[in-house]
């Protein structure tokens, strides 16, 4: 970002300034289908993109326009899949009352794998041991609450890592209903949010973050709603409204 847009922001490391600022994108798709083995299999071409720099408040309405635009008001199962961020959770709750709420497996399952590597650091085999407890018997299998006895049962003198495990802990704790992963597998839901990762690189790397790129927000918005616009399919619609103005 041009310095002028940092000014004054915290960076992700203490005590430094930030360089950037984050860009929410959020995607709407349809899901009809599941593979023999279960796994539900999106619907093709069905992906649709909104996305800017802005607060998560400015973010939520922006994301209910593109989900009813998509025609959220007559899905048979509206569901909504997302990291542990409170922010996501407080648009689901405000936004998309009723709706299922879905923490991505993988991103949960990277909280333990991060612990663990600050567990033993120099283990491997206690390591594997751990995940293989934490994350194959107790996390994938939806028993959080399990997990969250084990991680509050962490004794440690060191206050950094106490404090880690605490978090780890109050972070499941949380998000347990939104963890219940075998339950949404017999519903043939999507448990991860693999589409709009790809989409933050496609959408969102692949034409803001080339080396050398320098951006006010107004102008990476700008960006954004067209890119966005150009992969949802509806460039030609947009220059012919923009015409008809």
């Amino acid at each position: 970002m041009a310095k002028r847009e940092t000014a004054g922001r915290q960076g992700k490391l203490d005590g430094l300034p930030a360089h950037t600022r984050e860009a929410k994108l959020g995607c709407v798709f349809t899901q009809t289908k599941w593979d023999p083995e279960g796994f539900a299999i999106r619907d093709p071409d069905s992906t649709s993109y909104t996305g800017a720099i802005e607060t998560a408040e400015q973010f939520g309405k922006r994301l209910y326009v593109e989900a009813w635009k998509r025609g959220w008001s007559r899905a048979e199962k509206r569901v909504v899949i997302g990291d542990g961020a409170e922010w996501i959770w407080n648009i689901a709750k405000d936004h998309f009352p009723g709706a299922i709420q879905i923490v991505d497996l993988f991103h949960a399952r990277q909280h333990l794998w991060e612990l663990a590597r600050l567990l033993y650091p120099n283990d491997t085999k206690r390591r594997n041991a751990w995940i293989g407890l934490h994350q194959k018997r107790w996390l994938d299998k939806g028993k959080i609450a399990k997990l969250v006895a084990s991680l509050r049962a962490i004794q440690t003198v060191d206050t950094d890592l106490a404090r880690k495990i605490h978090n780890e802990a109050d972070y499941f704790a949380a998000n347990a209903a939104r963890m219940n992963y075998p339950k949404f597998r017999k519903q043939h839901l999507f448990i991860g949010s693999g589409v709009i990762e790809a989409g933050c690189k496609t959408v969102v790397g692949h034409r803001l973050k080339q080396s050398g790129m320098f951006w006010t927000v107004a102008g990476a918005n700008s960006i954004l709603a067209l890119r966005c616009t150009h992969l949802n399919g509806r460039f030609e619609d947009y220059w012919e409204a923009r015409r008809a103005a």
